[in-house]
């Protein structure tokens, strides 16, 4: 039996006061094998995040079927404020514990990122001046990685293929890219011109981003998720997560990263420097204000095949590839081997 009625029936929702979500899937189903380190190596991931966000961020943790010694930790961190939304689930996989974590909110940007990776100062102020000064940046990656423009960025090149400003330019922090290599186990026999090298789109005198996004750790603008899917198929790997590849190309925007290194990968095996790293870094006061711009529209079925299929399949093609290098200011002794 129901008597009156609901004080906060028909009430529409304030305007939230958070400007940037994080969300971080963790699934340690034990301390074994694998997952020896891995609870520590959570544990150094969220300090660095608490360390270097601002006050308006708002943190989702979904613990994806976590052992109960990780449970209780991400409760403790969730009634001490430290985060602000914790959700328990069974093991549904990776990406559908993101979905869960992307749902019942509306605040503007979302940073997805693995529960390995440690993240430096300054990260959420290099972001927001990317997206501020490129409109059709929907995608915003903080760890440079290698040739990231052959990945989903076919309309980002399609867009600036006669632009003096798409062009090579000399990498950064090639000791970041090194660092991230060896935290994924790759031997150091990579082409050594990746480390000197990333194609890029030099926005203004100093300033510059690279073309393309890795996904460990990115930043989403939340239109992009706008109609959301309900499930994904695979716990991981598979075609999972295509899907957060995919969906920003779309409402055609492009993927980018930023120019220096703002984050590291740990991996699952603890190192001396992570606990000094994690400790070490400034807690940001800097809530930089996403400029406002009109949400992006849906680009139609024969325009994303046409940038995505065919022109990827003629931008490929070794000859046209080469030309392209070339083209962009490569220089001649690396073209045949980059």
């Amino acid at each position: 039996m129901r008597i009156g009625s609901n004080p906060h029936k028909d009430k529409i929702n304030e305007k939230t006061n958070y400007t940037h979500q994080v969300i971080i899937p963790v699934y340690i189903p034990n301390q074994e094998g694998y997952f020896e380190d891995s609870f520590k190596i959570v544990e150094f991931c969220l300090q660095s995040l608490f360390n270097t966000t601002h006050d308006k961020t708002f943190i989702t943790i979904v613990n994806n079927g976590s052992c109960l010694e990780v449970k209780q930790y991400l409760d403790e961190l969730f009634l001490t404020c430290k985060i602000h939304e914790i959700i328990h689930t069974e093991n549904i996989g990776k990406v559908n514990a993101i979905l869960k974590g992307l749902a019942g909110n509306k605040i503007e940007l979302v940073t997805i990122s693995d529960a390995d990776v440690l993240f430096l100062s300054g990260w959420q102020k290099e972001t927001v001046k990317v997206l501020n000064h490129l409109p059709k940046a929907g995608v915003v990656g903080i760890v440079p990685q290698f040739n990231t423009y052959r990945t989903n960025c076919n309309n980002m090149i399609w867009d600036n293929l006669f632009n003096p400003k798409l062009k090579f330019l000399p990498v950064k922090n090639p000791n970041a890219l090194i660092r991230f290599y060896d935290s994924i186990g790759w031997k150091r026999d990579y082409n050594p011109a990746y480390l000197k090298f990333a194609l890029s789109l030099e926005v203004s005198n100093n300033f510059s981003v690279i073309v393309g996004s890795g996904h460990f750790v990115a930043t989403y603008r939340k239109d992009i998720f706008e109609n959301l899917i309900s499930y994904i198929g695979y716990k991981m790997g598979g075609d999972s997560e295509k899907y957060l590849d995919e969906i920003p190309l779309h409402k055609n925007y492009w993927r980018v990263t930023t120019s220096n290194n703002f984050a590291y990968h740990m991996g699952n095996t603890i190192e001396d420097w992570m606990s000094i790293e994690a400790a070490n870094q400034n807690k940001s006061n800097d809530n930089s204000i996403l400029k406002e711009f009109p949400s992006r529209n849906g680009i139609s079925t024969i325009h994303f095949f046409l940038i995505n299929n065919l022109f990827r399949k003629f931008f490929f093609h070794k000859k046209i590839k080469n030309f392209f290098l070339k083209m962009k200011g490569l220089p001649s002794d690396l073209i045949n081997d980059y």
